[in-house]
C-alpha cells in the first residue's frame, strides 16, 4: 500500500494526531486508539501514511518543523550570549512544555535506535539544526562553544522538565552567559 502524499485528509489527521502526541507522547501510542480518538481507522492512517513507522516520521517531521520555527523567530539576534538568552527564554516558558515533553521522548528513542526505525536520526539532526542556529550568530566560529551554550540550554531544559524549577534554572542559564 502506498501512502497518499499530501492529501486534505492527510494533513487533517495528521494535525489530530500530532495533537494527540502532544497531550499523551509517544510511549504507548498504538493506532487503534490513536485512530478512535482522532476520528479516523488504523486501515486510513495505514492507507494514509503507508505504515506506523510512516506515521510516526511524519509527526517527527511536524515537531521539528515546530522546532524551526522557532530557530527562524530568533534571525535578528545579533550575537550568540543574545540568542542564548532568547533561546532559553522560549524553552523555559510554560505554554512550550508538551512540545519539549515530546521532544525529550523523541530525542531519547533516537538515541536509543539511532541507526533504525522512524526515530532514526532525529536526535542527531536536532544537534545540527540548533548549532546552525548559534553558528549564524558566532562571528568567529568556536564550535566549542557553540556546543558548550547547547549543552547548558539541554541541560538546563532536562532538568526543568523534571523539577518545574524555573528560578533556579534561570539563575544558572543567565550565569553561563554572562561567563561567556
Amino acid at each position: 500500500m502506498t501512502p497518499r502524499e499530501g492529501s486534505a485528509r492527510q494533513q487533517e489527521l495528521l494535525d489530530a494526531a500530532y495533537g494527540w502526541v502532544l497531550e499523551h507522547g509517544w510511549a504507548g501510542m498504538s493506532l487503534r486508539p490513536l485512530a478512535e480518538a482522532i476520528g479516523s481507522s488504523p486501515r486510513v492512517l495505514l492507507y494514509l501514511f503507508g505504515s506506523k513507522d510512516g506515521l510516526v516520521r511524519a509527526l517527527l517531521a511536524r515537531s521539528r518543523a515546530d522546532q524551526l520555527a522557532v530557530l527562524d523567530a530568533l534571525g535578528g539576534a545579533a550575537d550568540l550570549k543574545t540568542v542564548g538568552a532568547r533561546v532559553w527564554a522560549w524553552l523555559a516558558a510554560e505554554e512550550h512544555r508538551a512540545l519539549l515533553r515530546l521532544w525529550l521522548e523523541a530525542y531519547t528513542r533516537s538515541v536509543g535506535d539511532a541507526d533504525h526505525g522512524p526515530w532514526a536520526g532525529f536526535a542527531a539532526q536536532t544537534v545540527a539544526d540548533w548549532d546552525a542556529l548559534l553558528a549564524e550568530h558566532q562571528s568567529l566560529d568556536r564550535p566549542a562553544e557553540r556546543a558548550l551554550l547547547l549543552a547548558v540550554l539541554r541541560g538546563a531544559l532536562l532538568d526543568l522538565l523534571a523539577t518545574g524549577d524555573k528560578p533556579r534554572l534561570d539563575a544558572a542559564v543567565a550565569a553561563h552567559l554572562e561567563a561567556m
